[in-house]
């Protein structure tokens, strides 16, 4: 296989890489996931070309997009590990020591309580802002030679044959520059949950269109959270309450909200004066922080949820959301993108250890099956919640009480759910007869 032709900006180049060299992975997305895995796979000795549609100053220095991401043991394991968990501010680092699920307004019925106990740690997890993880996932994968970035790259075409994936681009900054081409042994899609990469590998996808819209935004609260999350299910409306570490500059309590609700609702809300907006949530959470005060920008998202009808073939595989686009209810979005990370990275690093080839389809198969395994459960148990849970008919009203109120009685369950966060087996308790 040989490198037809590749060039580039120097400032797209690591001083210390010199020359382009031939890749072995080629990444068509500079996201957190795709960074991640392509500091990941040069940690083990691999060459790897990422290509990102945007500016690297705005990939070094990302904007607050208002969403705070819950992040698991074993997802902090793994940003260890690649090393960009260490590139976090103190500020940037939230606790998750609880969680509680209620059925309408905080207090109305009993909440299923989520907490740590029996894990053999002493919280659920961590909260962090997502342009926080896009600036250390950048910083990262920047600091390893084996790395090359390649921004504001219009990507035109991909294609894989029996020896190689190849992929067309254009240089965004440079109207009619001419068409780039690049080949590997392996092409990773991970550019968006809309993936247009995943469109021209072939790979369908199932998608569900919730037609509702989320609002995240920051708020500053009187009374301590205890580092407790709160969602807050109603039948029009759903809130989540995220707990923040404390104001940089005065150390006020802060928390994320995160409503979500229809789109003609959302457009109200979002018009809204910040005092009034503050005051919605205040009232809609019970008034249980005190008075809120709204920092920063609101922001808005559509929630699309996307499953890909397979995460790998010949030449290529997808990762991040590109291979599972999730409903942000449950938390389970960005994680399972770093188990994508750890498991595509475990796959292609023991075929290039061992000389074979990293693009075959028999290579990547058990990455497709056991990504597949681990996240088709989550993925379908999310999107019942999100049914069970916005269903103002009688039976799920009934059914989702019943839920709440056996929880306490039904230790495996919460206990598989605590496992999912903290990566440990549960101690179970002894039930009395």
């Amino acid at each position: 296989m040989t490198l037809d032709t590749l060039t580039s900006s120097p400032q797209t180049l690591p001083a210390s890489q010199g020359q382009p060299r031939q890749p072995d992975v080629l990444i068509a997305g500079g996201g957190p996931a795709g960074l991640s895995l392509a500091a990941s796979l040069a940690q083990a000795g691999m060459q790897v070309t990422v290509l990102e549609q945007q500016a690297e100053a705005v990939l070094a220095n990302p904007p607050p997009d208002g969403r705070e991401i819950a992040l698991t043991h074993p997802s902090v394991a793994t940003l260890q590990r690649i090393g960009s968990w260490q590139r976090l501010a103190t500020h940037e680092v939230g606790l998750l020591r609880e969680a509680q699920v209620h059925d309408g307004p905080v207090g109305q019925h009993g909440a299923m309580q989520l907490h740590a106990g029996g894990s053999g740690v002493d919280h659920l997890g961590w909260i962090v802002p997502n342009n926080a993880l896009r600036r250390t996932a950048y910083e990262a994968a920047r600091s390893e030679p084996g790395v090359r970035l390649i921004t504001e790259a219009r990507v035109t075409h991909v294609a894989t044959t029996a020896a190689y994936a190849e992929l067309e681009y254009t240089d965004a900054r440079q109207p009619g520059a001419p068409v780039e081409r690049l080949q590997a042994p392996l092409l990773v899609a991970a550019d968006s949950r809309f993936s247009s990469i995943r469109r021209q590998l072939g790979i369908g996808a199932s998608m569900q269109d919730f037609g509702r819209t989320v609002i995240v935004c920051r708020l500053r609260h009187e009374l301590p959270h205890h580092e407790v999350a709160h969602e807050c299910f109603g039948y029009e409306q759903t809130l989540a309450i995220l707990p923040l570490p404390g104001d940089m500059v005065d150390g006020a309590p802060m928390c994320s909200a995160v409503i979500t609700t229809g789109a003609a609702q959302a457009q109200e809300l979002l018009a809204l004066p910040p005092d009034e907006y503050a005051a919605r949530v205040q009232a809609q959470f019970q008034h249980r922080l005190g008075r809120m005060q709204l920092v920063g920008e609101r922001h808005s998202y559509p929630l699309v949820a996307v499953y890909a009808h397979r995460f790998s073939g010949p030449r290529c595989a997808l990762l991040g959301d590109a291979a599972i686009g999730m409903h942000p209810v449950t938390a389970h979005g960005y994680n399972l993108g770093l188990a994508g990370v750890e498991s595509l990275t475990h796959t292609v690093s023991a075929a290039f250890a061992r000389g074979a080839d990293i693009g075959a389809a028999s290579v990547l198969e058990p990455y497709a099956r056991g990504h597949h395994r681990h996240a088709w459960p989550l993925y379908q148990g999310t999107n019942a919640v999100v049914r069970l849970y916005t269903d103002p008919r009688p039976l799920p009203k009934l059914l989702r009480q019943l839920v709440l109120a056996g929880s306490s009685r039904l230790p495996p369950l919460k206990g598989l759910i605590v496992s999912q966060l903290t990566g440990r087996r549960p101690a179970w308790p002894t039930v009395a007869p």
